[in-house]
């Protein structure tokens, strides 16, 4: 019988992984489409990917699937003809990995899940297909520089910390569910100006351009392929790189490098720094920035109480996870309060209040030329 799930420790596998020589591909994907039976594709899939060798973490749903994964160089022109072989991924993009080091993932993982991207949004009348226009690296650039032109960063604020796009609107929200509600409330009023979104690999930026289409914006961009698809246009057509940083991903490498310029700094000591980690304190694992001096001196812990944690023995450090709920401390990435130096974010509603303002200051501008014009 097929196997359907992993039965081999995790350590083993990530071991594996690390000292593992063979060439791999980290490839994202998704699709929007309505599944009968998510819980047999599924399983079909895991079946096969398991067969090609492919490690990383997919999640499928009625409405579509979402893919990270990473697949044997030797194995990636099987796995494309795999994905082609069914018939609503037949033809669809497949992101590959800028800055890759073939240690992104050690196992697979395939989940059925309520949708395949959280949004918190209840309407039946709405149509996440009926999305923004897409825009190629070039035409990003070119309605971006324009000045009725909103740019919209659609990722969490642990995200964009570490690198965005010049002139962007950096929300400060923890999940894509917060950030719908958010966004959509502060930029009322402005539904006849040019929006574009952005977001690492163009899933959340497809739903959230569809939800704002139905909220009545008519002029609705989104970056195709998002960030990952941006990088590879504008190093293959040679054009200005208007990203600043990194680009923040969803697995073992952090984040891939788009351009040399440090946004970021340590939440410890405040000096210039764009390395994401993980408090060693398994019972914390909070995500923060954090330097090689500071990761030095505090053993690679986000507070001096994790630090006095991990030199307790194994058993006690146990007895301390046990029953413990972090629920919404998850999504607190780098908002600790121990940490003296996390980023503060301006306010959305002030950005757009100035967006606002300058949108009227233009209008008044045109209307005075065009009256004397016309004397």
């Amino acid at each position: 019988m097929k196997k359907l799930h992993n039965e081999e420790d995790w350590r083993i596998l990530k071991k594996r992984m690390e000292e593992g020589s063979d060439e791999r591909v980290t490839i994202s994907f998704y699709q929007y489409a309505k599944l009968g039976n998510p819980q047999l594709f599924r399983d079909y899939l895991f079946i096969h990917w398991s067969e090609l060798g492919v490690y990383g973490r997919t999640y499928v749903a009625h409405e579509g699937i979402n893919a990270q994964i990473s697949v044997p160089l030797e194995n990636l022109d099987a796995f494309r003809d795999h994905v082609y072989s069914i018939s609503f991924l037949n033809g669809i993009r497949l992101n590959i990995a800028i800055d890759d080091d073939g240690k992104s993932f050690y196992k697979l993982i395939v989940k059925v899940r309520p949708k395949i991207l959280a949004d918190g949004l209840e309407d039946e009348t709405f149509d996440v297909r009926n999305r923004g226009t897409h825009l190629g690296a070039k035409k990003f650039n070119e309605i971006t520089s324009k000045d009725d032109t909103i740019l919209i960063d659609m990722r969490n604020h642990y995200e964009h910390e570490v690198g965005y796009f010049k002139n962007a609107i950096t929300p400060d929200v923890d999940t894509f569910r917060d950030s719908l509600p958010y966004i959509l409330d502060n930029i009322k009023g402005l539904e006849d100006k040019n929006l574009v979104m952005y977001c690492t690999g163009g899933i959340r930026c497809e739903k959230a351009s569809a939800w704002l289409k139905h909220q009545g914006f008519k002029n609705v961009f989104q970056l195709e392929g998002g960030i990952i698809e941006y990088a590879r246009q504008v190093e293959n057509e040679k054009l200005e790189n208007r990203f600043i940083g990194k680009n923040f991903v969803f697995d073992e490498r952090m984040a891939e490098q788009i351009s040399d310029e440090v946004v970021a700094k340590c939440h410890q000591c405040g000096a210039a720094c764009d390395t994401h980690t993980n408090c060693v304190n398994s019972g914390c694992h909070l995500l923060f920035i954090q330097c090689e001096k500071c990761k030095e001196k505090n053993e690679g812990c986000c507070s001096p109480d994790c630090r006095a944690v991990i030199h307790l023995p194994e058993d006690e450090q146990y007895k301390l996870r046990e029953g413990i709920d972090r629920g919404m401390l998850t999504f607190k990435k780098g908002r600790s309060e121990h940490l003296d130096h996390k980023t503060i974010y301006k306010p959305l509603e002030a950005a757009i209040a100035g967006i606002k303002v300058s949108f009227k200051l233009q209008e008044s501008r045109e209307s005075l030329v065009s009256s004397r014009e016309g004397e």
